[in-house]
């Protein structure tokens, strides 16, 4: 039986709601920033992966840093995208804490990655 992946998981499902979020910019006619979230929100689930088979710990450990680069770019364009009143305090409050706890998840990875 295969090890649950947590960063993977959340990555993925967080990537799905950056999609879904795209969407809903499009039909709002946004089309800049929400361009440039969805880059960077997809990029992390895709860096996380890439990571799975880094051919060195150095490696795994620059895929992941790539990924919290993304992630910290993101937060960036949801908190401009509620700031300028293109997203709801309701679709703002409900990805928020998602990409806190991606933040987080991959720092720890990271730094645990970097201490053995």
């Amino acid at each position: 039986m295969e090890k649950r992946n947590i960063i993977k998981e959340k990555s993925f499902l967080f990537a799905i709601e950056i999609v879904g979020l795209y969407k809903v910019l499009a039909e709002r006619k946004e089309f800049v920033l929400s361009k440039q979230m969805l880059r960077s929100g997809t990029s992390i689930g895709a860096n996380v992966r890439e990571s799975e088979h880094a051919q060195s710990k150095a490696d795994f450990i620059h895929k992941l840093s790539i990924s919290l680069k993304e992630a910290n770019e993101t937060e960036y364009w949801l908190d401009l995208l509620f700031e300028t009143k293109y997203i709801s305090q309701i679709e703002f409050e409900n990805i928020k804490p998602k990409i806190i706890e991606l933040l987080k998840l991959l720092t720890s990875i990271i730094n645990t990655s970097k201490s053995k």
